[in-house]
């Protein structure tokens, strides 16, 4: 089985979760959205795949310019991780996220990975689905101190499943 995480990243958040999340699971192949074409991405089995927030709720702009009507991931298994600032965008905390999560999954792909909204404080959020996030949602600007304990658990919760 082939595996690979996948990020868009603009200010270096999004790229040090997405490196800290392939070490962790043993993964050596590490993409940037803006340097991977759809092509390349639809050559895995399984993929784990991250954006940034911006503005209220949008994806980040390497994600947003991205041609997902490419993507061809029916039957894949792909987790999805966000990050977001949930004090100053409570209102739209890690939607990007959430908009990640559905055009992957108009492109196939079954999603695994959601995570308990515990312990996050926030107004409302596109990237929660039934009560959980659709992912491992991140807030480096104000719990940075949890990003890597979150990845942990987070990581030991999908490792099983990417094998």
């Amino acid at each position: 089985m082939s595996v690979a995480v996948v990020y868009g990243s603009a200010m270096g958040n999004t790229e040090g979760a997405a490196k800290l999340i392939a070490e962790k699971l043993g993964i050596s192949d590490v993409f940037n959205i803006a340097d991977i074409d759809p092509d390349k991405i639809n050559s895995y089995d399984k993929l784990v795949i991250g954006t940034s927030t911006w503005g209220s709720g949008d994806l980040q702009d390497d994600w947003d310019a991205f041609d997902f009507g490419s993507l061809k991931l029916s039957g894949k298994t792909v987790a999805v991780f966000g990050m977001g600032d949930s004090e100053s965008y409570s209102d739209s905390f890690c939607g990007g996220m959430g908009k990640l999560a559905e055009k992957l999954k108009e492109a196939g792909a079954h999603l695994i990975g959601s995570t308990s909204t515990e312990g996050y404080t926030f107004e409302s959020s596109d990237a929660v689905v039934d009560g959980e996030f659709v992912g491992l949602a991140l807030d480096n600007d104000n719990q940075e101190d949890l990003t890597e304990s979150r990845i942990e658990a987070w990581v030991s919760k999908i490792k099983a499943q990417l094998s």
